[in-house]
C-alpha cells in the first residue's frame, strides 16, 4: 500500500473523529452534562464512528477493488482467486478497514482527553486541543500531497471552527 492510499484513510478517519466527536461533546457539554457524562457521550460517539467507518471502508474498499480485479480476470480469461493478486487485494482492503476504523477512534480521543485532565474550562482545552491536533493534521495532508502546507493547515482549521461555531449555534452557545 502506498503512503498516500493509507494516508487518505488516516486523514479521513481523524477528521471524523475529531471534529465528530468535538460536536458530541460540545453538545453534551452545553446540555449540562458533568464532565463523566461528556467522556461517556464522547466514547460512545468514538466506538459507533470507529466502527462504522471500519465497517464501510471495508464494504467501500471491497466492491472497488474487486471491480479491479474483475478488470484484470477479463483479458486472461481466468479468475485471480486464490493467487498472490488477490491475496494483495484482501491485504489492501484489510488495511484500508483497520486504518480508517482505527484513525476514527484515536482522533476521537483529542476532544474527549481535556475531561478526562482538567476539572474546570474542558470545553475550551477540548476545542484548543482539537483545533490544534487538526493543525497537525493539515500539516501531514499538505506533505502527503506535496501541497502547500499553509493552505492545508487553514483549510484543516476553517473546517473546526465551522464545526465549533454550528454546533455551539445550535446548542444555543452556552
Amino acid at each position: 500500500m502506498t503512503g498516500p492510499e493509507q494516508g487518505r484513510y488516516i486523514i479521513l478517519g481523524s477528521i471524523d473523529g475529531i471534529l465528530a466527536v468535538l460536536g458530541g461533546v460540545i453538545g453534551a457539554s452545553t446540555a449540562g452534562a458533568t464532565n463523566e457524562g461528556v467522556v461517556q457521550v464522547g466514547l460512545g460517539v468514538a466506538v459507533a464512528l470507529a466502527v462504522t467507518n471500519g465497517i464501510g471502508s471495508y464494504l467501500a474498499e471491497s466492491t472497488v477493488e474487486y471491480a479491479k480485479l474483475a478488470e484484470k480476470e477479463r483479458p486472461i480469461f481466468r479468475k485471480l482467486t486464490g493467487t498472490k493478486i488477490e491475496r494483495v487485494t484482501k491485504r489492501k482492503i484489510y488495511m484500508d478497514s483497520v486504518t480508517h476504523g482505527g484513525a476514527s477512534f484515536i482522533g476521537s480521543l483529542v476532544p474527549i482527553t481535556p475531561f478526562i485532565l482538567a476539572e474546570s474550562n474542558s470545553i475550551v482545552a477540548s476545542i484548543v486541543a482539537s483545533l490544534s491536533a487538526l493543525v497537525v493534521l493539515g500539516i501531514y495532508s499538505g506533505r502527503l500531497s506535496k501541497q502547500n502546507i499553509v493552505v492545508s493547515v487553514v483549510k484543516m482549521v476553517i473546517l473546526g471552527v465551522l464545526v465549533v461555531v454550528l454546533v455551539s449555534i445550535l446548542g444555543g452557545g452556552h
